[in-house]
């Protein structure tokens, strides 16, 4: 059969070369024609076959795709045909949490995950909740902070160390896991039916012109495709827009996460100390009016802390730079006495889908169907998002091989119908409802919002009457600068506070710089009018990565992108409202080591 991928093109797939699942008669490549992207001309694509197809390596698609694997082992050991593509150059590159597991669905999937070696090594000894104020920080005492922060039993981790021993789980399964190859876009049949994926073509000039590497992305086939492609997911959003799943819910929200791993003075280090903060610095007295945000400090094995900050991507100031605020908490004195003669080894940021069960959209669609942080099953007021992502994926597993593989012969396009049922009488659905309102009362009100997360583990216990609506959508919350305080932040010291590009550093991103900008403003002119014009220029200060900067061009100013600087937070596509996010050459973007 026809070859036109080299195997230069696909040595970064660790598990086997896919010439050699090709000489499988069920993976025999055909060849197909499609328009592509960014030329004229058509292009020939090879073709593979699966029976399911996962679209990302993180916690959902893995655990979907080994849930899947062990119903065909127990259904005497059926045949089935799995494949999971990842975007990152190796799985867990692109993964990025706290990390504070609960090890719930964990163990649901993997029963004797410590005997096989999960990375789960330093358990939670410690809890300590603060509010801060701009020189003190004060301790809640024990009784009143609520149930979801209580982390006895669960585990400081790297979240990316996990899925790379998760992807080595599915892979001894028989899974095919691909890493390194993006999925550009859904593939659709006749009757408008998801039927696959087109990964990424590669060798693309900036220019548009096939350079002397190009290789044509893949067509992947499978007869049902899950996306789990993490928080604001390409192909996810134009799925939201073709089959209209976002109709029947509210509209999501978003917080953006920047993170940093120090290793510290070792008579500092207290292994397996959970510790979260709020109050300062977004307070009314920086410049803050009612903004979201908190932060968390995690004490890891290796005298190493995992310490991060979240704002909530619908504040209001424009002159709010969410990597600075990270910056302006280190220097808090309870802290900075912390990191004092340490070092950071690693720096990362991603997005949260954050706005809880009422934002979920619908599940499913004919051919495929959402889980994990791309559907939005994030728990907020637990600060945990693992395990939820995990057990969406184990439903969606045993829904899909119930509906079309149990006892049928499956054809492409189906929907599966019973994944919206299985949710709805599962522990996952019953924690999210607890909780639905949080989120909508912290807009309201900050501390109204910590009231009401208290009342509602403690009393009500979801069980109010009422589904409270969210406000308004990120992007259009912003203030014209004319009408917002001037927000001062620390100048970088290089000890404890550092300038953007020198913390970008530690993230180790990578993307090949001759190839067409993944960033895309839908009206250029806009940037220049109105995102600078009138509300300052806040592309430049939400980004995470200094991909965005207002430049002087011909004695005026214009948006530069330096996509290569790109995190894949998906921030701009969030809160900038004229940008679209698409996804680079796969085996770009961050790579984030085994600390993170």
């Amino acid at each position: 059969s026809k070859a036109t991928v080299s195997v230069l093109n696909w040595e970064r797939v660790t598990m086997k070369s896919l010439f050699a699942n090709a000489f499988r008669s069920r993976l025999a490549p055909r060849t197909a024609t499609f328009a592509r992207r960014w030329c004229s001309d058509e292009v020939e694509r090879d073709e593979m076959e699966y029976d399911v197809l996962i679209v990302g390596g993180g916690p959902s698609g893995l655990s979907t795709a080994i849930r899947l694997k062990q119903l065909a082992e127990a259904d005497n050991g059926r045949e089935l045909n799995v494949c999971v593509v990842e975007k990152g150059s190796m799985v867990g590159a692109h993964i990025l949490s706290g990390a504070c597991i609960e090890p719930k669905s964990l163990t649901e999937l993997i029963p004797d995950w410590a005997e096989k070696g999960a990375p789960l090594e330093t358990k939670v000894t410690e809890d300590e909740f603060h509010v801060l104020t701009k020189d003190k920080a004060h301790a809640v005492p024990s009784s009143l902070i609520p149930p979801q922060l209580d982390n006895h039993g669960n585990y400081l981790i790297s979240l990316g160390s996990l899925c790379a021993w998760m992807g080595e789980q599915a892979e001894e399964l028989g899974v095919d896991v691909f890493p390194g190859f993006a999925a550009s876009q859904a593939m659709y049949d006749e009757e408008g039916r998801v039927v696959g994926i087109i990964t990424d073509d590669k060798g693309i000039s900036k220019a548009g012109e096939k350079k002397d590497v190009y290789q044509p992305g893949m067509i992947l086939r499978a007869k049902q495709t899950i996306f789990a492609e993490g928080c604001r997911g390409s192909v996810t959003k134009t799925l939201f827009d073709k089959y209209d799943l976002r109709k029947d819910c509210q509209f999501q929200t978003y917080g953006l996460g920047i993170k940093e791993v120090w290793e510290i003075d070792p008579s500092k280090h207290r292994e397996g100390l959970v510790r979260h903060t709020i109050g300062w610095p977004m307070t009314k007295a920086e410049g803050h009016d009612n903004t979201y945000g908190g932060s968390w400090m995690y004490h890891m094995g290796g005298n190493q802390v995992s310490l991060g900050f979240v704002t909530g991507l619908d504040y209001t100031n424009s002159y709010t730079r969410p990597y600075w605020e990270m910056q302006k908490w280190k220097t808090h004195p309870s802290i900075a006495e912390v990191l004092e003669g340490g070092k950071p080894v690693g720096y990362g940021a991603r997005t949260l889908s954050e706005g809880g069960l009422l934002s979920l959209p619908k599940l499913t669609f004919p051919g495929g169907l959402l889980v994990g942080d791309t559907a939005g099953f994030l728990n907020l007021p637990k600060i945990k998002g693992t395990h939820t992502a995990m057990k969406s994926g184990m439903l969606a597993a045993e829904a899909t091989y119930a509906d079309l593989f149990k006892e049928n012969e499956p054809e492409y396009g189906a929907e599966v119908a019973t994944y919206k049922e299985r949710f709805e009488g599962s522990w996952l659905h019953s924690e999210l409802h607890q909780v639905r309102n949080v989120r909508q009362m912290f807009a309201k009100n900050f501390w109204a919002g910590v009231a009401y997360t208290g009342m509602t583990a403690m009393v009500t216990k979801g069980k109010e009457p009422v589904n409270l609506k969210h406000q308004h959508e990120d992007h259009e919350t912003h203030k014209p600068l004319d009408q917002c305080k001037e927000i001062e932040y620390p100048k970088p010291d290089g000890k404890l506070t550092f300038d953007l590009l020198t913390s970008h550093a530690r993230s180790q991103t990578a993307h090949e710089g001759d190839q067409p900008a993944h960033l895309k403003p839908k009206v250029w002119e806009l940037a220049k009018e109105i995102d600078l014009g009138v509300y300052g220029g806040t592309l430049q200060k939400f980004c995470p990565a200094g991909v965005y900067e207002y430049v002087e061009k011909d004695g005026e100013k214009d948006l530069n992108i330096s996509a290569q600087n790109c995190l894949h937070c998906k921030a701009c596509d969030i809160k900038c409202g004229n940008i679209d996010w698409t996804v680079p050459e796969g085996g770009g973007g961050p790579n984030y080591d085994a600390a993170m």
